[in-house]
């Protein structure tokens, strides 16, 4: 779910918004010509997002069968994994205003909508019935819609028109997700497995970075040196919080140091990061 921007520099908003509004003033064949000279990358981001949500559907399967069977320590130990496939394509999957919250709203984004508890549904709703009521009974109703609009996002993937706008737009909206609900705990109130939500963040802007890095660095090689460095660095201190091989610790226990320097790491990444859609103008 998309929330309005909170930590990241003015620098990175009005940059990305300086980008959209001269894309909106060029004309429609420099448009066409762009597409044209992009069209590569736009066809391997499409097929990364169609990667993720072929393993999104297929974990959302696995996590429905725990869910029903009752089993809520595995539904537990699939939920964060899972959703990482969904928060890296997440600017595929908001295109779809419908179906991301009905997949991802949280008890918050459907109280700010004006509805009720019992219109709320997907990952969050079970979210909450697994870590505070410790239990399954009485979500299996919630785990089959969750399954049906998985696969429904799944299908629908395949008629997104994915555009160079899209995909540079969508890496800066993910490290505003980043900054506005990972950072602040409010993405995973109840499980505290924010950590898990935040790599898959970043990940997908730097796949949008790492298809675009030739026409990048061929306009301007030191913003591709940078991004590497930050992206590099803010890696490194997400390094400092993993348990295992796929694990993080409960974002609770972060101090208030760690997530300063967290976020100071996203909008050090961010601010350059905006600039991919004013150099490919």
């Amino acid at each position: 779910m998309k929330k309005a921007p909170f930590l990241l520099s003015s620098i990175l908003l009005s940059a990305a918004l300086a980008g959209c509004a001269e894309k909106e003033a060029s004309t429609q064949p420099e448009e066409a010509a762009e597409t044209i000279d992009l069209q590569t990358e736009v066809d391997a981001y499409k097929e990364f997002a169609i990667e993720q949500m072929n393993e999104f559907v297929l974990e959302t399967e696995k996590f429905t069968e725990a869910v029903k069977s009752g089993d809520v320590e595995e539904a537990k130990a699939i939920y964060p994994l899972a959703r990482m496939y969904f928060e890296r394509s997440e600017p595929i999957a908001e295109s779809f205003g419908d179906l991301d919250p009905r997949i991802d709203a949280r008890l918050a984004d459907v109280k700010e909508a004006g509805q009720g508890e019992e219109e709320w549904s997907g990952y969050h709703k079970i979210e909450y019935g697994l870590w505070v009521e410790n239990t399954t009974q009485g979500y299996e109703e919630i785990a089959d819609q969750l399954l049906i609009d998985t696969k429904e996002l799944r299908a629908r993937v395949e008629t997104v028109d994915v555009t160079p706008d899209l995909m540079m737009t969508g890496a800066v909206d993910l490290l505003n997700e980043v900054s506005t609900s990972k950072i602040t705990g409010e993405e995973e109130i109840f499980s505290h497995t924010d950590l898990y939500d935040f790599q898959a963040n970043v990940e997908g802007a730097e796949k949008i970075f790492r298809i675009l890095e030739p026409e990048i660095t061929a306009k301007d090689e030191t913003l591709t040196e940078i991004l590497e460095t930050k992206f590099d660095a803010l890696y490194t201190l997400l390094d400092n919080y993993r348990v295992g091989e796929n694990g993080f610790v409960s974002y609770e226990e972060l101090t208030a140091e760690d997530t300063k320097k967290l976020a100071t790491a996203v909008n050090q990444l961010g601010e350059p990061l905006s600039q991919m859609g004013i150099i490919m103008e």
